[in-house]
């Protein structure tokens, strides 16, 4: 251990190799603001459904129940029908939004006519977190098989808000969560976890949305 901070994964024989590895590690560590004590995110939750009111919204309620358990804040639960615009709509409003740390759609990641979550949210993402789409389907496929190939799931970053899409079966939900969310936006998760992003989101002078200039204007 070059640095004295971080014990290394593994060692080579070559100390340059060893040092390459340690400060490429160190960044990893770093990057990830591992804390001892877990720091609550602010989540909004979307459920993307034609046909599930709140009665029948299971999936969003699972998802609601599991981010309160592990110590979150639901900032906001809100169900949409499949209309890329009304979905991107609010969408811009939470990534936007300093408050809001990371958004779970559930919902409309499928193959029928009107399933349009990824080109509704795809968007607007800064960057892909390719990883997250992989490892779903991957985790998916030891209880559904080949069937995994036909969800979308996917995920993303934009403005320092971190977004996972989910499918909108419950179970699909449970697997996303148990699998990967649960640990991924719980700042004591290493070697990384997406909770340092989530937590350095700018501050954005939302309310000027809402400002309404002249008296002309009726909002």
């Amino acid at each position: 251990n070059l640095s004295g901070r971080h014990p290394l994964p593994f060692t080579s024989a070559n100390p340059d190799t060893d040092h390459i590895i340690d400060t490429a590690f160190r960044s990893l560590s770093m990057s990830s603001d591992l804390t001892s004590e877990l720091k609550p995110l602010n989540v909004a939750l979307l459920t993307v459904s034609d046909t599930r009111g709140p009665a029948e919204d299971t999936s969003g309620q699972y998802l609601e129940d599991q981010i309160i358990e592990a110590g979150h804040r639901l900032l906001a639960r809100r169900i949409l029908p499949d209309d890329v615009y009304l979905i991107r709509a609010l969408m811009s409003l939470w990534i936007a939004d300093p408050e809001v740390h990371a958004v779970i759609i559930t919902g409309g990641t499928g193959f029928m006519e009107r399933d349009s979550t990824p080109e509704a949210v795809g968007a607007l993402l800064d960057k892909e977190i390719v990883g997250f789409g992989e490892e779903f389907r991957r985790l998916s496929a030891a209880e559904i098989a080949s069937s995994t190939i036909q969800s979308r799931a996917f995920g993303g970053m934009a403005n320092n808000t971190v977004i996972f899409c989910l499918p909108g079966s419950t179970g699909a939900c449970r697997t996303g969560w148990e699998g990967i969310l649960k640990s991924q936006l719980d700042s004591r998760h290493g070697p990384c976890n997406f909770s340092g992003l989530t937590l350095r989101k700018p501050d954005r002078a939302c309310q000027r949305l809402h400002e309404v200039i002249g008296s002309r204007a009726e909002r």
